[in-house]
Formats: C-alpha cells, sequence, structure tokens
C-alpha cells in the first residue's frame, strides 16, 4: 500500500471514529424528545428495534452458522451470556438519568470508564501498570471520594454507568463473538421480556407507541441511533492505531457535558465541578503518559 493510500485509510479511520463518537456524544438531545415516555418502555423498544437491526445487518451478511459456531466456542456460556444483563441495566440506567435530568453525572460516568476498565485489567486479565498510571487510577479513586464528601452523596449513577460498561467491555474482550455477533445475541436475549412488557402495556391501553407518528418514528429509530453507530465505529477502528482510538474515545463524554451543561442548562455544582477536575486530571495525565510511550516505540522501531 503506498503511502497516499495509507493516508487516505487512516483519514476515513477517523472521520468514521469521530462521527460515531460525535453521534453518541449528541444521544442524550434524542432521548429528551422521548421524555414523555417512560425510560423502562423507551428502553424496552431500544433492545427490540436494535435486536431487528442487527438481524438484518447479520442476514445481509449471512453470518448466522459463523454466529453459531462463536457462540459453542466459548469456553464458558456466561461470557456471551452476561453482558446482555449488563448492557440492559446500563442503557436502562443512562436513558432514566438522560431524561431525570443528570446528564452531567452520565458524562463524570463515561470519563470514569477508561480508568475503571484499565483497572479491571489489572485485576481479572493480570496486566500491569506503570507508576504514573496507577497515578492516574488513585487521582480518579480521589475524585469520587471528594464528590462524596462534597455532595454528601455517593455519585451513583456516575459509578453504575461506569462499572456496568466497563464489566461488559472485559467480558466482550474474552469473548469469542464479535461486536455485531454479541450484540445480535445480548439483545435476542432481552428482546423476550422487553416484548413482554411492551405487550403488558398495550393491553393495558397505557402503551406510548401509538399516541403519535413522532413516538413511532423515534422509538422505531432507537434500534437504528444504537446500532448504525457501532458498526461506523467498527469501520473507524480497524482503520486507525488503538492509542488514536484511546485519545478520539474522550470526544463522546465531552460532548455529554457540553449538551448537559449548554443545552438542557444542568448546573455544575461545587461537588460536581470537584469530581470533573480530579477526573480529567487522571485522564489528561494518562493519556499524556500514554501517548508518550508510543512517540518514543514509533522513534525507535
Amino acid at each position: 500500500m503506498s503511502r497516499s493510500d495509507e493516508a487516505g485509510t487512516l483519514n476515513r479511520g477517523i472521520f468514521f471514529a469521530l462521527g460515531a463518537y460525535l453521534f453518541w456524544g449528541l444521544h442524550p438531545i434524542y432521548w429528551r424528545l422521548l421524555r414523555h415516555v417512560p425510560s423502562v418502555e423507551i428502553v424496552c423498544h431500544r433492545v427490540f428495534w436494535s435486536f431487528v437491526f442487527f438481524l438484518l445487518i447479520m442476514s445481509f451478511r449471512r453470518d448466522w452458522k459463523k454466529w453459531t459456531a462463536h457462540i459453542r466456542a466459548a469456553p464458558n456460556p456466561w461470557i456471551v451470556y452476561i453482558p446482555a444483563g449488563l448492557i440492559g441495566s446500563n442503557w436502562a440506567l443512562y436513558i432514566w438519568a438522560v431524561n431525570t435530568g443528570y446528564i452531567l453525572e452520565t458524562s463524570l460516568g463515561y470519563f470514569i470508564c477508561p480508568l475503571l476498565s484499565v483497572f479491571l485489567g489489572v485485576v481479572f486479565l493480570k496486566e500491569r501498570l506503570r507508576p504514573v498510571q496507577w497515578s492516574a487510577v488513585v487521582i480518579a479513586a480521589a475524585g469520587v471520594l471528594v464528590m462524596t464528601v462534597i455532595y454528601g452523596q455517593f455519585p451513583w449513577i456516575a459509578i453504575s454507568l461506569a462499572v456496568t460498561w466497563g464489566i461488559y467491555g472485559l467480558l466482550r474482550k474474552k469473548s469469542p463473538l464479535s461486536s455485531t455477533e454479541g450484540l445480535t445475541l445480548e439483545t435476542a436475549i432481552l428482546s423476550l421480556p422487553a416484548l413482554i412488557y411492551l405487550g403488558m402495556l398495550h393491553s393495558r391501553g397505557s402503551g406510548s407507541f401509538y399516541l403519535s407518528y413522532k413516538n413511532i418514528f423515534l422509538l422505531i429509530g432507537s434500534g437504528v441511533t444504537s446500532g448504525l453507530p457501532l458498526l461506523v465505529f467498527i469501520a473507524g477502528a480497524r482503520r486507525v492505531s488503538l492509542s488514536l482510538i484511546g485519545i478520539m474515545q474522550y470526544v463522546y463524554p465531552t460532548l455529554i457535558f457540553l449538551v448537559g451543561h449548554l443545552i438542557f442548562r444542568e448546573p455544575l455544582n461545587e461537588a460536581k465541578t470537584a469530581g470533573f477536575i480530579f477526573i480529567w486530571s487522571a485522564l489528561i495525565l494518562y493519556t499524556a503518559e500514554g501517548t508518550a510511550r508510543f512517540r518514543k516505540r514509533t522513534r525507535d522501531s
């Protein structure tokens, strides 16, 4: 591959990955359009229509034989089945938090998540951290403690989002399923209770789906808005380095923060400000150290 081809591939990768992160960062605006719909009902529709979306993708690719083979190849069944509960609870908490005025706390959770993932790698994958990386993890933990002391309340929304997403990522890392295969299985598992719940709502005449064309469009669209950015992100991630993806991932929670504070006017109180300062300091330290090591390896190679 020529240098111009490599540059073109890299540019397309950056465009795809950044596009996915921008879309995810603006997601709270989409969910706020459904604020009049109960959060549990939104999640059930998101699960089912996401399953329909991935079902179509898997059928178009004709990946069903490979999918079933990968499921059978899992060393333990829980590696492929437990992530369904984790992503379902993460989606439910996120949508509820966005629509009840806790967007800033959700952004904090996704800022914490990369550092929590590093810690989970140490505990469960026996990965080793360098001193600066340990310092970043400790600073982040101190930020949570400071928030708890000042706020007078544990930031459970942020921590719950970080923990569910972090453990989900850990299990998906050990899973033989690709991202699309995994989400197909996970949304398939969650679709059964989701459809039962939606059926109960509509049998009582309390469902929101048929109340307006807006509801129908947005609730069906929740499947596309959940699945399409993931496929775009995967296309981008295959074209750029892991270190660049690591830096770009902070676009997502930064946008959520800006949307919550500037668009929906959520107040940034003393406790949240202190927490963000600690978390941002930890992320800057961690990213700067990783970038410096990557540049050194590149020069030496």
